[in-house]
């Protein structure tokens, strides 16, 4: 079984390193050898001696080394919208599966591959796109097809769990957590990918996409980034009882889905509360199947790697038994998916206030005029450092945001000095 490598970078390196490593179990598993046919690469010169691979493998012409017709499966491990796209295509199209971890391609041209790989008849797996060696697009593709998941609530970006956790563990600032997740590797020397969530917000599209059967595109991805999270907010969720959180969140419900990815406060005897570090998790509510969560490493080339390499066993089994998996965008339907205005949310919101009667009133009845009903109230100093601390119960985010903004033009509130969203209760 021969097998084409696209990108040698972080990921591929370790997929060559484990294939190596991992020959014989491999072999095993597939029921035949599987052996590294080419490696398409930026510089085919680049001293790349550590991977024990014969140098005249590499090659910087990726679509001739997809086209050769001893090539029975492509691994896309380079990233990035074009020329993966073009090449998984091309790859597809020639009737070769494919295995990618390109959570940004699927995200916004899923629809594409998935019709070049029904056209071909081949496959296409991405394990590692959504949660690296996270066992997570599996069960979603497959072992939840007799069930029926109504929400997915997940932290599926290290860098911004490592911060998150660190301003809370530790009384770091932002900008002292960002530079440490830096000097440990867990933030890129751009992170703007992962403070301002797209990384989530693609990785969410997928994961939406399988849970509902209908496919979610990067532009339905409501998105906010933690750039603004302050000490704080840190501190109000920690006097509330309260951790944030940076969540992915789709909903699911008669009127149609939802789907956003942005900080928010959980409850601390959530299941989410206690996953920090650069760990990820993925909690799920299914009707049968009632609540479950999926933990572990959500980033790492070793971590993504063994992801690959899982997916390349399934679709090396399948090439070799002449059966290709069932793909599940052919049973998807379309369904609508709601603006952020449309999704229900609680609200965290401190104001601080001025300390004469009548206040708590006034507050109270701006909320209900737009309909939006008050979980608890508590009011906390006086004179000039009077405080109110308000948490809602579920109204329409749209609601929400508007009665901020008439609270910032009352008298009565001098600053609105926190607002979060709520989850998970």
């Amino acid at each position: 079984m021969k097998l084409a490598l696209l990108g040698c970078g972080t990921v591929g390196s370790e997929v060559v390193r484990l294939m190596r490593m991992r020959a014989t179990e491999l072999a095993n598993r597939i029921g035949e050898p599987l052996e590294i046919a080419g490696v398409a690469v930026r510089r085919a010169g680049k001293d790349r001696s550590h991977l024990g691979l014969d140098p005249d493998l590499f090659t910087t012409d990726a679509t001739e080394l997809i086209k050769r017709p001893d090539i029975d499966l492509v691994v896309e491990a380079a990233g990035g919208i074009e020329p993966a796209k073009t090449w998984i295509t091309t790859a597809l199209s020639e009737g070769k599966s494919v295995v990618t971890a390109n959570k940004a391609l699927l995200a916004s041209d899923g629809p594409a591959l998935a019709a070049a790989a029904e056209s071909g008849r081949a496959d296409l797996y991405y394990e590692a796109a959504a949660a690296a060696a996270i066992p997570l697009m599996r069960p979603l593709r497959d072992s939840f097809q007799g069930d029926t998941i109504n929400a997915v609530l997940g932290i599926v970006n290290g860098t911004t769990n490592y911060i998150c956790t660190r301003m809370t563990e530790a009384g770091m600032s932002f900008g002292e957590a960002l530079a440490e997740a830096g000097d440990l590797g867990y933030a890129e020397a751009d992170p703007s990918a992962d403070l301002d969530g797209y990384d989530a917000a693609a990785k969410a599209a997928l994961i939406a996409s399988l849970a509902f059967h209908t496919h979610i595109d990067l532009g339905d991805v409501h998105r906010e980034g933690i750039s603004s999270l302050t000490s704080a907010d840190i501190a109000a969720a920690t006097a509330d009882g309260r951790v944030i959180k940076p969540l992915c969140i789709a909903t699911r419900d008669d009127d149609g889905i939802s789907v956003r990815v942005h900080p928010a406060m959980i409850p601390r005897h959530h299941p989410l509360a206690n996953v920090n570090g650069a760990y990820n998790a993925v909690f799920i509510e299914a009707e049968s199947a009632g609540q479950l969560m999926f933990y572990g490493a959500g980033a790492g080339g070793t971590e993504t790697a063994s992801a690959v390499l899982g997916d390349i066993v399934t679709v090396a089994r399948n090439r070799r038994s002449g059966a290709r998996a069932f793909p599940p965008e052919a049973a998807w339907q379309e369904r609508p998916v709601k603006e952020i205005g449309q999704a229900l949310t609680r609200y965290y919101v401190s104001l601080d206030v001025v300390d004469e009667p009548g206040v708590l009133a006034r507050v109270a009845s701006t909320f209900a005029h737009h309909g939006v009903s008050l979980a608890t109230v508590s009011q906390t100093g006086h004179g000039e450092d009077a405080q109110l601390v308000v948490v809602t119960h579920l109204a329409p985010d749209a609601e929400l945001a508007a009665t901020l903004e008439e609270l910032k033009q009352l008298a009565l509130v001098r600053h609105v000095s926190s607002t979060m969203r709520v989850e998970g209760e």
